[in-house]
């Protein structure tokens, strides 16, 4: 079975065969870049992390791009609030990024263009449109995309240009010739900073957010490319832009397949700073290791919207224990996976319908039930290499059990030692009774015929 996608644009379910056999160029947009990373922006990078791991696991050279928005109204505004440069803000919000989402098991791109290298780019774009007439400059010095100049547009997010409503009233005095014409060149204000302003063809401005991404995805993957990815919401007018924009001053078909992720809630309702239930990614990763974190979200499709919440969470972890718990006291052995063994087929059965992670996950529960019976090393060699396609279970299964314990590793086995020694005595109730106070304090016991080990519960 050959991998298949989801594809937004057509609405099914393709085989997917690459323009270049043997090689995947995949862009995704990614963060617009002034203050911490939330669940939400984790959920989109792990989703296109699964992707680009799991085409590697199947053979492809991927070429992988997630941009960075660092320069945009709100990166302006939080730096002038904190009375720092632009740039100081976004290397400083880059970093944290990159920490976060490194916790996580995210891998980073083979590139992460910052839009700010683009600019030349983008003003040769706008230019091309210009020439063709999808682009005209306004009054107030804005040049705007003419939508309905673009014979296509609507065509990924399925929606008529007479359906539509501009998302806000356009006053009159920003000149353009409809309220659904976007921005692609922003003219500078007077009272803006100096390092937002950006010297070009139009006068002193920025770059609007849309044309971005068009510029980069077309200059470091080229001008037609396999997957563009991001969240459900950039689907419209993000994406649809972007089409608009490329296909128009290029002339030929921007992307081949688009993939969107489903949105992620808490507690079933939209996170939002009004509602008191929005968490950045180091909120979450104060109370949840980023494994458990990453389990977690593998557990929903990635285009199902997925449910945050301590209580899947907590279940999150103590699932990921039980994969764990397979391999605590084996030593795997190295495992080049033999995709035709009936096990490894059908993980990547799973994996090759849309990268189906939760289908791919229930295989690795029946395998770790097959290694708890077995104790066999092969079997423990290929649970740890299946899982590491998805980037899972590459830690020592005793570290990970008893990580986050608040005891003393020396106090716990001084306990075990002196339960023994009870034991021994035949003083079974004080062997109880040790057992019992380092349950309180969050240590489980496991005997065994070599010996007594512990794990946090």
């Amino acid at each position: 079975m050959s991998l298949r996608i989801y594809n937004t644009l057509t609405r099914a379910v393709e085989p997917f065969a690459p323009i270049e056999p043997g090689h995947v160029r995949m862009y995704v947009c990614g963060m617009t870049i002034y203050d911490l990373c939330h669940v939400g922006h984790a959920r989109m990078m792990m989703a296109f992390d699964v992707v680009q791991r799991w085409l590697k696991a199947s053979g492809y050279r991927v070429t992988y791009v997630r941009n960075i928005t660092d320069i945009e109204d709100k990166i302006i505004k939080r730096a002038l609030e904190r009375g720092i440069s632009i740039r100081q803000l976004t290397d400083e919000m880059i970093d944290a990024m990159h920490r976060d989402i490194g916790a996580l098991g995210v891998e980073r791109p083979t590139h992460e263009p910052r839009a700010t290298e683009y600019v030349g780019q983008m003003l040769d774009m706008i230019g091309l449109l210009e020439e063709k007439g999808l682009a005209y400059k306004a009054a107030n010095g804005d040049v705007n995309y003419a939508v309905r100049k673009f014979q296509g547009y609507g065509k990924l997010s399925r929606r008529n240009l007479d359906e539509l409503r501009a998302g806000e009233r356009v006053a009159v005095d920003e000149g353009k010739h409809d309220p659904l014409d976007f921005v692609l060149w922003k003219a500078a204000k007077a009272d803006e900073p100096a390092d937002a302003k950006y010297d070009g063809r139009y006068g002193p401005g920025r770059p609007g957010w849309h044309i971005e991404c068009s510029a980069m995805s077309c200059a470091v993957l080229g001008e037609t490319f396999d997957i563009h990815g991001g969240g459900l919401d950039l689907q419209f007018p993000h994406h649809e832009n972007e089409i608009a924009q490329s296909e128009g001053a290029l002339g030929k078909p921007f992307v081949r397949y688009w993939m969107h992720n489903g949105f992620l809630n808490v507690d079933n309702e939209k996170m939002s700073k009004s509602l008191g239930n929005f968490f950045t990614i180091q909120d979450v990763l104060k109370s949840y290791d980023g494994e458990t974190v990453r389990f977690f979200m593998l557990r929903t499709h990635y285009r199902s919207p997925i449910n945050y919440s301590d209580a899947a969470l907590e279940d999150a972890r103590q699932a990921l224990r039980r994969l764990y718990t397979a391999l605590d006291g084996l030593e795997a052995a190295p495992c080049v996976i033999d995709w035709t063994q009936p096990v490894a087929a059908a993980f990547k059965a799973a994996m090759d319908e849309d990268f189906n992670a939760p289908a791919a996950l229930a295989v690795l529960f029946d395998l770790a039930s097959s290694v708890n019976r077995s104790r066999s090393p092969a079997e423990a060699g290929l649970l740890k290499a299946l899982g590491a396609t998805l980037g899972l279970l590459q830690q020592s299964p005793r570290s990970y059990l008893q990580a986050g314990s608040t005891l003393d590793e020396a106090a716990i086995q001084a306990q075990i030692e002196a339960r023994a020694a009870a034991k021994a005595a035949k003083n079974f109730a004080e062997a109880d009774r040790i057992r019992k106070a380092l349950l309180e304090a969050g240590i489980v016991l496991q005997d065994s015929p070599t010996g007594t080990s512990w794990m946090k519960a």
